[in-house]
């Protein structure tokens, strides 16, 4: 059986393996005419801190700046594609018409990415990896390997090449 592969869930937390990462997922979805969905996923605060800033600033005040920074982020993200795409602009074609959307969530990273990838019906899910060594392995890469064990679907784990 031939996958059919239509809807790629991209991960990134904005980090230069995850930038690698993203031209492994812009080249799928060319190949396979599929399009893809980048997830940025901002990690919960720690309850009581969080509520004693939101008590510090009040309510109004706290959502303004919570939304301020997802507006951010998504910015970021769309400079990232943008810059991605003219380097790319002679190898992908249609390279900004890959991304049919831009998701950016709260919460742990791996349960978030499993719950979108559900949520979008995903049929693969390409993420980056920092790990290089049994230590970073250990310390590192927590969520990749949370999301490859838990995954329905393909799971595309990508690491920088070494230097």
């Amino acid at each position: 059986m031939v996958p059919k592969i239509k809807k790629i869930l991209y991960a990134t937390d904005l980090s230069e393996t995850a930038k690698y990462a993203f031209g492994y997922a812009a080249d799928m979805a060319e190949n396979y005419n599929a399009l893809i969905t980048i997830i940025y996923v901002m990690e919960n605060m720690n309850p009581v801190i969080e509520n004693q800033i939101r008590d510090m600033v009040g309510k109004e005040k706290w959502d303004a700046l919570k939304s301020e920074k997802k507006d951010y982020l998504k910015q970021k993200i769309k400079a990232r594609l943008e810059d991605f795409c003219t380097e790319m602009e002679s190898k992908i074609d249609s390279c900004r018409l890959l991304v049919e959307d831009i998701k950016i969530t709260r919460g742990n990273p791996a349960e978030e990415i499993l719950d979108i990838s559900k949520e979008i019906s995903a049929d693969m899910i390409i993420m980056g990896n920092h790990g290089h060594n049994i230590l970073q392995d250990a310390v590192l890469g927590g969520s990749a390997r949370t999301v490859v064990k838990n995954s329905e679907i393909p799971v595309l784990v990508i690491r920088l090449p070494k230097k």
